[in-house]
């Protein structure tokens, strides 16, 4: 089978079933039509597949008995943004925009489920197993730990996992790849302080909690600055404060919320350590009392050596070396994809969308986001590559 003929035979239609994804965005835990969608073309294409998460999908096309398990994911839900593009596919669903890619995703995952499962039909000498991941919530609550605790990696078991994500900062026919750490941890962090309330005139008889919090807010700071080396990177953002009954009254109780990232698990858990003994020891040093409790988030994204070097080869050799970039620093934003690494080798790589010549290069997550649909076509054929590369390993 020629692969790259049989890709321009059916690039039309996928390139069509982005822009019906587009027009129809749902946001994360509502991906009913995409579902839908997304399980009809499956059936028509003959790829056996399960509802799973709720609102995703779980594919399996198998090849030969024995071999390697590989999966494949592509994350499935829109945000809550009204779209300003005045493009014939826009956003059909008011305040709900696929401002991610997840509809370009969709496509890609479809596209290289599609070719494979003609692929390992027409010539038996292809052994394991394929698993599409159709992902929902990955904007809001993590699908990603749905689909594992579903047992999305088992039975049977994934041996590597492979992942993208389109980015305009890239144009289309580019990838960028990233040896280990690409991606943050990220943890919600909550802190109470608590004082006692008193008459403004008469502060002796309170504790404020105000200034304990103004303290602790200045203290947080310096453990990236004094605790963390340089050469790692750790981020707390502080972003909500509340607290305080009336501007003549001695505020008893201050809560602060705010996010927490690192790019190792060390790092995390030694920064959680200090928030937690910083602020305890600078509300009783207050006379009062501080509390710190966390909401974990995802893990780090820490990508498989041997994996990126499959899809390095792959492409260069499809796309030329001048066509593969290395990110030189790991981004600070979060990607639930880190949890399939959890379970089994895999790596995740951004694919280029953007064409500056048509004007293609809002950021992600706004309004004017866009694609160069040519990344439709990489991305497919680049996705088929690693399988089959990783297939034969």
């Amino acid at each position: 089978m020629d692969i790259d003929k049989r890709i321009d035979e059916i690039i039309d239609e996928l390139v069509e079933i982005r822009r019906d994804f587009h027009k129809n965005p749902e946001l994360s835990q509502r991906e009913h039509r995409t579902q839908g969608k997304i399980r009809e073309y499956l059936d028509r294409w003959g790829i056996e597949n399960y509802p799973i998460a709720d609102t995703g999908v779980l594919g399996i096309i198998k090849g030969n008995k024995g071999g390697k398990t590989i999966g494949i994911r592509g994350d499935i839900d829109a945000l809550p943004l009204d779209e300003k593009s005045d493009v014939p596919y826009r956003s059909l669903n008011p305040g709900v925009m696929h401002a991610c890619g997840h509809d370009a995703h969709t496509a890609i995952l479809l596209g290289t489920g599609r070719i494979l499962k003609e692929l390992m039909d027409s010539e038996k000498s292809i052994r394991g197993n394929v698993k599409l991941f159709f992902q929902p919530a990955e904007e809001t609550i993590g699908g990603a730990k749905r689909m594992m605790d579903e047992g999305c990696m088992e039975d049977p078991k994934v041996d590597y996992v492979i992942g993208l994500h389109v980015q305009p900062y890239l144009e289309a026919g580019r990838v960028e790849l990233k040896y280990g750490k690409l991606n943050a941890s990220t943890d919600t962090i909550n802190i109470t302080l608590k004082g006692k309330a008193a008459h403004a005139a008469y502060p002796d008889k309170g504790i404020d909690a105000i200034v304990m919090a103004g303290s602790v807010i200045t203290a947080l700071q310096s453990i990236v600055s004094r605790n963390t080396s340089p050469l790692n990177s750790v981020v707390i953002s502080l972003g909500k404060i509340s607290g305080g009954i009336k501007n003549n009254i001695i505020a008893d109780r201050v809560t602060i919320t705010g996010t927490l990232r690192a790019l190792d698990e060390e790092a995390r858990q030694y920064t959680k350590d200090r928030i937690v003994s910083m602020v305890e020891s600078i509300a009783a040093g207050y006379g009062g009392e501080g509390i710190t409790g966390f909401k974990k988030g995802y893990k780090a994204l820490i990508n498989d050596d041997e994996v990126v070097d499959v899809i390095r080869e792959n492409a260069e050799r499809l796309l030329g070396k001048e066509n593969v970039d290395f990110k030189e620093h790991p981004s600070l934003g979060a990607e639930d994809f880190s949890y399939f690494l959890d379970a089994a080798k895999g790596a995740f790589f951004h694919l280029g969308c953007g064409n500056t010549l048509k004007g293609i290069t809002a950021p992600l997550h706004t309004e004017h986001f866009d694609i160069d649909e040519k990344c439709l076509k990489v991305g497919v054929r680049l996705q088929v590559e690693n399988v089959l590369t990783l297939l034969g390993k």
